[in-house]
C-alpha cells in the first residue's frame, strides 16, 4: 500500500491551478466547520458551510479541468485536509515552492536574464 508521500504527490499534481488551490484552501475548512456546526445542532449554518465548501471544491476542479481526487479512492478525503494544511503552512512560513516552470528552459532563461540585468555574469563550464 502506498504511503502518505505518494498520495500527497498525486494530490499536489492534480491541484496545480492557483484558483483551485485557493478554492480548496477555503472549501476544505468550510466543510470541517460545517460538520462541527452540524454536530452541535446549528443545522442551517452547518449545512450552509458544508454545501458551500463542496461547491468551492467542485468549482476549483471545474476551473482546473479535472475530477476530484476522491473519485480515485476515499483515502483522498483524508489527504485533502493534510494537503491544505501543508500548503497553508508553507505559505505562512514563506517556504512555498516556486512555479513549475523553474528548472525548465523558460525558468533558466528568466534566471539568466535577471542575473544579467543585475550586472552579474554567469560562468558556463
Amino acid at each position: 500500500m502506498p504511503g502518505l508521500a505518494h498520495y500527497m504527490a498525486q494530490y499536489d499534481h492534480e491541484h496545480s491551478s492557483g484558483w483551485n488551490k485557493l478554492l480548496h484552501g477555503l472549501g476544505i475548512p468550510m466543510i470541517f466547520v460545517g460538520i462541527f456546526l452540524l454536530i452541535f445542532m446549528k443545522w442551517i449554518w452547518g449545512a450552509s458551510f458544508f454545501v458551500g465548501g463542496w461547491i468551492f471544491l467542485l468549482l476549483g476542479h471545474k476551473i482546473e479541468g479535472n475530477h476530484p481526487a476522491f473519485f480515485q479512492g476515499p483515502i483522498y478525503l483524508l489527504v485533502g485536509p493534510i494537503w491544505v494544511a501543508k500548503e497553508a503552512w508553507e505559505f505562512l512560513a514563506g517556504t512555498h515552492r516556486s512555479s513549475a516552470s523553474e528548472g525548465t528552459s523558460e525558468g533558466t532563461a528568466r534566471s539568466t536574464s535577471e542575473a544579467s540585468a543585475q550586472g552579474t555574469t554567469t560562468k558556463q563550464s
